[in-house]
C-alpha cells in the first residue's frame, strides 16, 4: 500500500532561539567596522547595519572630488570585508529610531524592527552650516561619494561653462573658487584644485586659460589647521599662497547664493562654492536622551557607553569622547578606530565577567598633504614639512586603505598623476539631472570663431536656422 501525503502540510517548527548576546552596530564606517572586527572571535552575533553597501576611505574623499581618483578606489563593500566572520550579519536600511528602554530599532520606516542586547552607534556625521541649511544647494559639503561625485561635477563644469561665455566678468566667476572651511578637507582642497586646473587642463580648453583659475581658502578663525602646531600651520599658508590659492583668516562668511559669498559686509562673485567648515553629528545620537555638545555629539562615558544605558556605545564622529584632563579627541579615522575597537572590549569584559578597561586615545599624529613634495606631519612630538612629510602622508593612507586592490589602484593613479601630471577621471556624470547651475546656453556660431574654428563658407539655408561651423 503507497501512503498519499497529507494535502495540507502540518506549519513548520519555529526556529530555535540563538542563545548569543545579540550586538546591533549601526554604521559601516571607521568605527563601526573595527567594532565589528573585534568581535570576530566573539561568543556573540553581529549584525551591522548601514545606509550605503559599502566602507567609504573618507581622508581620500577630496581626491574624487578633483578627478584624481574613481569611486571604487576609496570604497569597499561592507560584505566583502567581513565575508569570512560568520558571527556577521550585514543589513543595507536606514535607522530610523532607537529605542534604549525597549532594546530595539526601527528601519526603513518602521519597516523593520531589530532587538539588541548591545548597541554601538558609529552612525559618523554630516557637515554643519551654522544654523544656514540653505547654503548646502550652493555650497556642498564632502562627506560620502555622493557628495564627491556632486562636486567633481561642479568643479569640471565650471571650466566647461566658461568656455561657452563670451562675458570676462562671468567667465572670472566660472573660474573663481571659494572653499569655506580650512580644515584638513578644506586646506587639501584648495591646494589640488590648481594643480588639476593648471596642469591636467592646461592644454585642454581653447577660449579660457585653466591657469586663471582662482582659488580662495576663506577660514573664520585666526589661522588655518587649527588642530595641527601653530609653525605647520603657518608653512601650511605658506605653500598653498606659493601655488596661488589666497589664503583669508578671520573671515566670516555671512551668505552664500548662486551668484558667490559674503564675507561680513563684502561680496565675493564665485560660480562654485565648496563647504569645509564644519560637522554636526548623526541625529540618532540625540535620540538616546542623554547630553550632546553643540555638534550633537553624545558625551559619553571613560568606556565608551553612554550615561543612563550601559549596554549603548556611541564611537567615531557620534561620540564626544574625553581625555583624562578633560579634552576631547579629534573626529579623526584613527580615533573612530579606537573608539570601535575599545567598545567591542567594553562587551567583551561584561561576557568574560570583568570591568571594562578605560579608554585611552593614542594619538598617532596628524597629516594634511597641500600639493605635490608639500604636505606637513605632527608625530609623536616630530614636525614634519615638505617632501619627507609628503611620502609619509602617501605610505599612511596607501597603508589605511581597505583592500588589496584598493591600495594598488590609487598607487597607480598617483603614480599616472605624478609622471605625467595629468587625472585620468574627469567625468561629468548627471550633467542634466542633478541639481546646481546649469550650462549658459550655446553661443551664435560666430562668437565662436577663432583661428582654429572658423565659420564654414555661407550657404543657402532655410530661413531661421544657424549652421554651426564644424572644426
Amino acid at each position: 500500500m503507497i501512503a498519499t501525503p497529507d494535502p495540507s502540510p502540518s506549519p513548520a517548527a519555529p526556529a530555535a532561539r540563538d542563545p548569543r548576546p545579540h550586538v546591533v552596530i549601526v554604521g559601516g564606517g571607521f568605527g563601526g567596522l573595527s567594532a565589528a572586527r573585534a568581535l570576530a572571535d566573539a561568543p556573540v552575533r553581529v549584525t551591522l547595519v548601514d545606509r550605503t553597501n559599502h566602507h567609504l576611505f573618507q581622508p581620500l574623499l577630496y581626491q574624487v572630488a578633483t578627478a584624481v581618483l574613481n569611486p571604487s578606489d576609496i570604497s569597499v563593500p561592507i560584505r566583502w570585508v567581513l565575508r569570512r566572520q560568520k558571527n556577521v550579519t550585514v543589513l543595507m536600511g536606514e535607522v530610523d529610531r532607537i529605542d534604549p528602554a525597549t532594546r530595539t530599532i526601527a528601519l526603513d520606516r518602521g519597516t523593520t524592527t531589530l532587538e539588541w542586547d548591545y548597541l554601538v552607534l558609529a552612525a559618523g556625521a554630516r557637515h554643519a552650516y551654522f544654523g544656514h541649511p540653505e547654503w548646502e544647494r550652493e555650497a556642498p559639503g564632502l562627506k560620502s561619494l555622493e557628495d564627491a561625485i556632486e562636486m567633481r561635477r561642479r568643479f569640471l563644469l565650471a571650466f566647461e561653462a566658461a568656455e561657452r561665455s563670451t562675458d570676462e566678468h562671468e567667465r572670472a566667476a566660472l573660474l573663481t573658487f571659494v572653499i569655506v572651511g580650512a580644515g584638513p578637507t578644506g586646506v587639501e582642497l584648495a591646494g589640488m584644485i590648481p594643480a588639476v586646473a593648471k596642469q591636467s587642463m592646461r592644454d585642454d580648453f581653447r577660449r579660457v586659460d585653466p591657469a586663471t583659475t582662482r582659488v580662495v581658502l576663506v577660514e573664520g578663525g585666526p589661522r588655518i589647521l587649527p588642530t595641527f602646531p601653530e609653525a605647520l600651520g603657518a608653512r601650511a599658508r605658506q605653500d598653498l599662497e606659493d601655488l596661488g590659492v589666497v589664503v583669508r583668516t578671520n573671515a566670516i562668511v555671512t551668505g552664500v547664493d548662486a551668484e558667490g559669498v559674503t564675507i561680513g559686509d563684502e561680496r565675493l562673485r564665485a560660480r562654485t562654492v565648496f563647504w569645509g567648515a564644519g560637522n554636526q553629528a548623526s541625529p540618532l545620537a540625540a535620540q538616546l536622551g542623554v547630553a550632546t555638545d553643540r555638534a550633537g555629539r553624545a558625551i559619553v562615558e571613560p568606556d565608551q557607553s553612554v550615561p543612563g544605558w550601559p549596554n549603548v556605545f556611541v564611537v567615531g564622529d557620534c561620540a564626544q569622547t574625553r581625555r583624562p584632563d578633560g579634552t576631547t579627541i579629534p573626529a579623526v579615522a584613527p580615533a573612530a578606530n579606537q573608539t570601535g575597537r575599545h567598545a567591542a572590549r567594553s562587551i567583551l569584559a561584561d561576557l568574560a565577567g570583568r570591568a571594562r578597561p578605560t579608554f585611552e586615545y593614542v594619538n598617532k599624529g596628524d597629516l594634511a598633504v597641500i600639493g605635490r613634495h608639500r604636505a606637513i606631519a605632527a608625530i609623536r612630538g616630530l614636525q614634519l614639512t615638505g617632501t619627507f612629510a609628503w611620502l609619509v602622508w602617501l605610505f599612511v593612507h596607501v597603508l589605511y586603505l581597505v583592500g588589496f586592490r584598493n591600495r594598488l589602484s590609487v598607487l597607480v593613479q598617483w603614480a599616472f598623476a605624478y609622471f605625467t601630471h595629468q587625472r585620468g577621471v574627469r567625468l561629468i556624470t548627471h550633467a542634466a539631472a542633478a541639481p546646481g547651475r546649469p550650462l549658459p546656453p550655446m553661443l551664435d556660431p560666430a562668437h565662436l570663431a577663432d583661428a582654429r574654428t572658423a565659420p564654414a563658407a555661407p550657404a543657402t539655408v532655410p530661413p531661421g536656422a544657424t549652421t554651426v561651423p564644424t572644426r
